[in-house]
């Protein structure tokens, strides 16, 4: 299983107290001194949005690169590429959503729209060497429009890999999928695209974060995306918790037999660079060891226990950690 750690990005982005470059690159050397296959250093967007990401330069110029660790960016435009580039990432994510009134609040565009801003980055991208990855969020639950069906995000996925994208992410944004959701919709998407191709992105808001993602491995997703201590939530999402848990998905898959080469110590100790400056308890005060995950439900049969409902017209607002805005009002999956 290739983990995918996206705490730097992902995990910082909402974070309201600076954090200072060094703090950030310190952190960065310590996810690559654990074994994680690739790391999501920052993005390449409008300071305005996300003030925290504007050190993004100074961090990839700062940080010791690991053999075969594989060191990428989220770019929402050319602009954004072109600095990734400068830079020296190893890939590039871009990111749509399967909603399209999540599309127009987020990124102040519709997919169709995105898809446009997306195909000169992809092939400018495929031209200097770069794999591109594609971020789908909403791929189940939206807050707008609730349940997202398979058909939604086939299409979305279908338009992405005509741009040229070489992996894409399905992306649970306001942590609402149960792992029978998980395992239905990797099915239907497998005649559209192959397993090695997509990855998984989970959020823990309702606790089944790390059950959804042994799902997605149980139908053959090789790689997982998750933020080590939990870090990030949705600035728009009030009440939903952050990514699912690097160490707690580390723990469950090893747990099971399943190779992930990381070291769970050094994986934990990473926190530590980011305590002193940290604004939320999350960043600052998590140093429980991970927690041992339970028995994995398959997919196709419900657990009482793992798939408490959630109110489909809950307080649950837009604003998923793979979003970071564009042009429009929004910043923040």
């Amino acid at each position: 299983m290739r983990i995918v750690e996206v705490g730097p990005r992902d995990g910082l982005q909402n974070e309201t107290a600076p954090i200072p470059a060094a703090a950030k690159i310190a952190f960065v050397d310590a996810l690559s001194d654990s074994g994680v296959a690739e790391i999501e250093v920052s993005a390449f967007v409008s300071p305005r949005w996300v003030p925290q990401l504007r050190d993004a330069a100074a961090v990839f110029a700062g940080i010791t690169r690991r053999p075969g660790v594989v060191y990428s960016a989220l770019v929402p435009n050319r602009q954004g590429l072109d600095q990734a580039l400068a830079a020296g990432a190893d890939k590039i994510a871009v990111f749509t959503a399967a909603s399209e009134t999540f599309a127009r609040k987020n990124i102040n565009t519709s997919i169709e729209g995105s898809m446009a801003r997306f195909r000169p980055v992809v092939a400018a991208a495929h031209a200097a060497g770069l794999p591109v990855r594609g971020y789908v969020s909403t791929a189940f639950w939206c807050a707008f429009e609730g349940h997202i069906a398979p058909a939604a995000v086939i299409a979305v996925v279908n338009r992405l890999m005509a741009i040229g994208v070489d992996e894409v992410a399905i992306s649970d944004t306001i942590g609402k999928a149960t792992p029978e959701e998980v395992a239905r919709l990797f099915d239907q998407l497998r005649p559209h695209i192959a397993a090695e191709r997509m990855a998984a992105h989970f959020h823990d808001t309702y606790g089944r974060g790390v059950v959804n993602a042994l799902a997605a491995w149980e139908a053959g997703i090789p790689a997982i995306d998750a933020s080590v201590g939990g870090l990030g939530g949705c600035p728009y999402a009030p009440g939903a918790s952050g990514n699912v848990a690097t160490d707690d998905i580390v723990a469950a898959l090893e747990e099971r037999g399943i190779p992930t080469g990381v070291d769970r110590r050094r994986l934990a100790a990473s926190l530590e660079h980011l305590a002193p400056t940290a604004s939320t308890p999350a960043v600052a005060c998590r140093k429980r060891a991970p927690r041992s995950a339970p028995p994995a439900p398959s997919p196709r049969v419900r657990s009482a226990a793992n798939t408490r409902p959630a109110k489909a017209d809950g307080p649950l607002q837009p604003g998923p950690s793979t979003s970071v805005g564009f042009s429009g009002p929004r910043r923040g999956r």
